[in-house]
């Protein structure tokens, strides 16, 4: 049976391009907005072990709202160049060439709306931590700390002996193993599948090995985080899919309140509303932003 949900490898109008970045290249897919254009870009951070591409459903729907969109590989993630630090990569660190990013685009005259997905929403609030002037902050299935025991956070257990004993190719070969037990892997397009292995032995080893050491043992920012809006006086979204499997829909909503932010639960979707319920997700996101940049 052939996928015909979208997809990271399903065609866009976006442009691949290169931005400037503290340890070299920042890869991205960049979406021109259509007239009348609102002024402003959604910079899009993607999760761990994710890549600009997981954004690939949302990237022409964002243009044709006005609303430019620069969807990034972050730093050691699959394009785009990093350290060989592991603590380089947890969030608060990883958050701060991502300001020099936002700070860049504001000086060209952009408006930034900052999302950012699981691992990339603790990466998102790095950024505003760091002080990047973001217009607006949206979280995309990320808590507010750690995260919570489960799978999920097994599987990083799981990982971490084996690639520094065996490296990426080893790695590579666990994740395999565990696809290949994941509900509907056996009839996911080929073509998918070798992309998630080619993006996966790409990326940097420290880049995986710091991203886990943070959703292990990231603390619970979200009243420092909530003062830091407050001062910039930016609003805040937080989006989750109904069946989220990494932090419970419960303590996304805690957090969302603790924000002061909108909240919306993503019907059909679990931890990637992405790409596994795209237009239901626009639809919570699009009309959220438009009456943020137009008020």
């Amino acid at each position: 049976m052939v996928s015909v949900q979208p997809s990271p490898i399903s065609p866009h109008g976006g442009a691949r391009i290169d931005l400037p970045g503290r340890y070299g290249p920042i890869a991205a897919l960049r979406g021109t907005p259509a007239e009348p254009a609102l002024g402003a870009t959604a910079l899009l951070l993607p999760g761990f072990t994710g890549s600009k591409e997981d954004f690939v459903p949302l990237l022409d729907p964002i243009a044709a709202a006005g609303i430019g969109v620069l969807a990034i590989d972050l730093p050691g993630q699959y394009e785009s160049v990093g350290p060989d630090d592991e603590a380089a990569y947890l969030p608060d660190a990883l958050g701060e060439p991502v300001a020099e990013l936002v700070e860049s685009l504001v000086a060209d005259g952009e408006r930034i709306l900052l999302l950012g997905h699981s691992y990339g929403g603790l990466v998102a609030r790095g950024t505003v931590l760091a002080g990047a002037r973001v217009a607006g902050l949206t979280l995309l299935d990320s808590g507010p700390g750690e995260l919570p025991p489960g799978f999920r956070r097994a599987v990083l257990d799981a990982q971490e002996p084996v690639l520094r004993s065996g490296g990426m190719a080893a790695a590579a070969q666990l994740r395999a193993q565990l696809d290949a037990a994941a509900p509907g892997w056996a009839d996911a397009p080929q073509e998918l599948r070798d992309f998630l292995h080619t993006r996966f032995v790409r990326s940097a080893a420290p880049a995986i090995l710091g991203m886990a050491d943070g959703l292990r043992h990231e603390p619970d920012r979200v009243t420092k985080l909530s003062h830091a809006l407050r001062a910039l006086d930016a609003p805040c979204l937080v989006l989750c899919g109904a069946d989220d499997d990494a932090w419970s829909v419960p303590s996304q909503r805690d957090m969302a309140d603790r924000l002061d932010a909108d909240f919306a639960v993503i019907p059909g979707a679990k931890h990637s509303p992405n790409v596994e319920n795209p237009t239901a997700l626009l639809g919570a996101l699009l009309p959220t932003w438009r009456a943020w940049l137009i008020d």
